[in-house]
């Protein structure tokens, strides 16, 4: 039995594959009028796959990578080294920065519960609303997928009683659920080798579906987003660029392999050369900005949607496996993988950039959440609903005034653990019996339990995460995580 639920965990962690309020963020109040920005500048959010916190050589931790397109984002820009995502998975994660809403509203909460509803409404929308241009490249992950079972049978009874598999259900039914028809103008998005797009790669429409292409899939993509800001570059454009990388399978074309040595890990060679290709994907899209005119018009953000899986120990397995196997990537100094809600999984690469307007090599300590990228965009965009997000803007931190980043809570639930972070403080529960307060500012701060130091602190968040628990839409079970999990944990953490 115990072996069933920890398979059951690895494929909800590698599956990559409500309407009650909740407590909003305070609004920030900045001790200077923010100055005005020039009116909708165009953005561009690029979102990587399983990206490791350490896997950019800004991060200053590793020095086997090879990123200097990214690096420079970070040097003219700024950099969040407690940037976090809203799930320690891939589509949830995606979900949120969709919506501009913790995923658990509407019950996106893990991977198998595709598709995103299509009552929430989309970031694309929104900007299209303000009067852009949309594109979507990439992973996309919100639409009905094979493990979409609990909306198959919701939705699609008989078919869901026939045994058949979902990706034999109709398109038509599937179809709604597509980017082009969640507010992106312009689409070229799949995993490997099939796309749906509704443009070819020489600027010229075409009627949407699918598509086969055998290149190799960042560099099919990263020229897919240059094409979107030629095809736009005359109004203001929103570009969500989302390269499947170095998520599994590893792939790498002997053009970025050859910038590192064999003598490494294999699996640890093909996740560089892979983020080597997002790297100079990143170089294709500012140069396109830059033939454009368009550099010092255009806010980009670079986030990854969760950080690596490691598989404990990062056995080199052969590259075939995927599974629970390690991807490549990696996440020190940070502790524990993607699938925990331990800082491996969850804080990641985040920076922002708007050559011009925000200064340069700055870096930000303190929280900040995906969620905080799209509002901060909407607001230069003009929006004037950011009120009904979950996020709050950047721009007052940018300028100067942080101090609010550590007045709000941001909140995680995922797979039977649940964690708080407000300011300095952490507290994490995964099941029932492990419960955690970490002091963030601390120099190795998930090494050191301290919940018996301070019980009331402890205590307190504990319940501002209950409270926020229980308005969202699915109801936390509230079990204790399996034994093999538990056995990760203990792993990482020291037992309460």
């Amino acid at each position: 039995m115990r072996l069933v639920f920890f398979l059951c965990f690895i494929m909800l962690v590698n599956g990559c594959g409500g309407s009650s309020e909740s407590v909003k963020p305070p609004v920030p109040k900045p001790e200077e009028p923010v100055p005005a920005y020039p009116e909708k500048p165009n953005v561009v959010v690029i979102f990587t796959d399983d990206q490791g916190y350490a896997d950019l050589n800004v991060q200053g931790t590793l020095t086997d990578l090879k990123t200097p397109n990214i690096d420079k984002l970070a040097a003219m820009g700024t950099r969040f080294s407690h940037g976090y995502v809203t799930s320690p998975q891939c589509t949830p994660s995606r979900a949120a920065l969709m919506s501009g809403l913790y995923q658990q509203r509407f019950g996106l909460d893990e991977n198998r519960f595709t598709p995103m509803p299509l009552d929430v409404d989309t970031v694309g929308s929104k900007f299209q609303r303000l009067g852009y241009r949309t594109g979507m490249i990439g992973k996309w992950h919100l639409e009905v997928m094979g493990n979409s079972e609990e909306w198959l049978a919701q939705n699609h009874e008989d078919f869901y009683a026939s045994g058949q598999s979902i990706e034999k259900l109709p398109l038509q039914f599937k179809r709604p659920f597509f980017p082009d028809e969640r507010g992106f103008n312009d689409v070229f998005w799949g995993y490997e080798k099939r796309y749906w797009t509704n443009f070819e790669l020489n600027g010229e429409n075409k009627s949407p579906g699918y598509q086969t292409n055998g290149r190799y899939r960042l560099d099919l993509t990263a020229d897919a987003a240059s094409v979107f800001i030629d095809r736009n570059a005359d109004k203001p454009f929103f570009l969500y660029f989302a390269p499947y990388g170095p998520h599994v399978p590893l792939e790498a074309t002997d053009f970025y392999l050859s910038r590192f040595p064999e003598d490494m890990p294999l699996r640890r060679r093909y996740a560089l050369a892979m983020m080597a290709a997002i790297d100079d994907g990143v170089g294709t899209i500012v140069h396109k900005l830059e033939q454009h005119g368009l550099l010092d018009k255009t806010l980009i953000v670079f986030i990854s949607d969760n950080g690596a899986p490691l598989g404990d120990d990062m056995t080199d397995a052969p590259l075939e496996k995927r599974g629970e196997a390690w991807n490549g990537s990696r996440n020190d100094p940070l502790i524990g993988e993607k699938g925990m809600l331990t800082e491996g999984g969850i804080r990641v690469p985040y920076l922002m950039q708007w050559q011009g307007q925000f200064p340069a090599g700055k870096v930000i300590d303190k929280p900040v959440s995906s969620l905080d990228a799209i509002v901060t965009a909407l607001e230069l965009a003009g929006d004037k609903e950011l009120h009904k997000l979950d996020g709050v803007s950047l721009i007052p931190a940018i300028k100067g005034e942080e101090a609010y980043l550590n007045e709000r809570s941001l909140f995680w639930r995922f797979w039977m653990q649940r964690a708080v972070r407000k300011g300095q403080w952490k507290y994490l529960q995964a099941g029932i019996e492990r419960e955690y307060l970490f002091d963030m500012t601390s120099t190795h701060p998930e090494t050191e339990n301290l919940i018996d130091l301070h019980p009331d602190i402890a205590e307190a968040l504990r319940r501002e995460l209950l409270d926020w628990s229980d308005s969202m839409l699915r109801h936390d079970p509230m079990v204790e995580i399996p034994g093999p999990f538990q056995r990760r944990y203990d792993h990482y953490l020291p037992r309460p």
